[in-house]
């Protein structure tokens, strides 16, 4: 895994708000972070991509209450910083509380898992390398990891070179992340709902190397 402080700029992993996240997150938020609109373009980016396959073994870490899923995989792990919101994620086979900001080793093992996932949490990473690295040893090979997100975040709590970032400076980042994962083959970048209004929803996605 290459350094992460050469290869981005100091400073870029920085945060406004730089005390522990668990304090930031123990408070619950039952909300959504996107509209209808983009959720509904989340789900069915997942469905193309096979995250809802009856008989897949899906990782959505950063998770929630809501996993935007439209139906249930055979296996869902969540992970996340709430357990009351992890609690009453219906879907999830299975919760724990897991903050990758501090702790990037997973509790599962080698290729336990189809497909990971990340919903509007990529740019409160501050050792994206490490987690990228992790979530490609849980997968199986060919198996998928996709990450999406919009242009809304919490400020205090993204890092600094996403909120310097525009929409395409934001993608591009997400796919430094995966390509400076050795066993991630080359991502691909979707703006999902070019014309649609409301929140802009944009995916990068890649498969482990078999």
């Amino acid at each position: 895994m290459p350094d992460q402080a050469t290869a981005f700029p100091d400073g870029f992993f920085d945060r406004q708000d730089e005390a522990e996240d668990s304090h930031f997150y123990s408070t619950k938020r039952l909300v959504t972070h996107i509209d209808d609109g983009a959720i509904a373009a989340v789900s069915k980016l997942y469905d193309e991509l096979g995250l809802t396959n009856s008989d897949a073994r899906v990782l959505d870490i950063c998770s929630s209450w809501v996993s935007h899923l439209s139906s249930k995989p055979g296996h869902l792990a969540i992970t996340g910083m709430n357990s009351t919101e992890l609690a009453i994620n219906t879907m999830a086979d299975e919760w724990l509380i897991v903050d990758l900001n501090t702790q990037t080793n997973l509790p599962f093992d080698d290729a336990a898992f189809d497909a990971g996932c990340c919903c509007v949490s990529v740019d409160y990473l501050i050792k994206p390398l490490a987690v990228f690295d992790e979530i490609a040893r849980v997968l199986r090979p060919d198996g998928v990891f996709v990450c999406t997100f919009s242009n809304r975040c919490f400020p205090s709590k993204a890092i600094r070179g996403w909120l310097e970032a525009d929409d395409r400076g934001r993608c591009a980042i997400v796919a430094a992340y995966f390509a400076l994962t050795a066993d991630f083959e080359t991502p691909e970048v979707r703006h999902c709902n070019v014309g649609e209004g409301g929140d802009p929803l944009f995916a990068v996605w890649a498969k482990k190397k078999r």
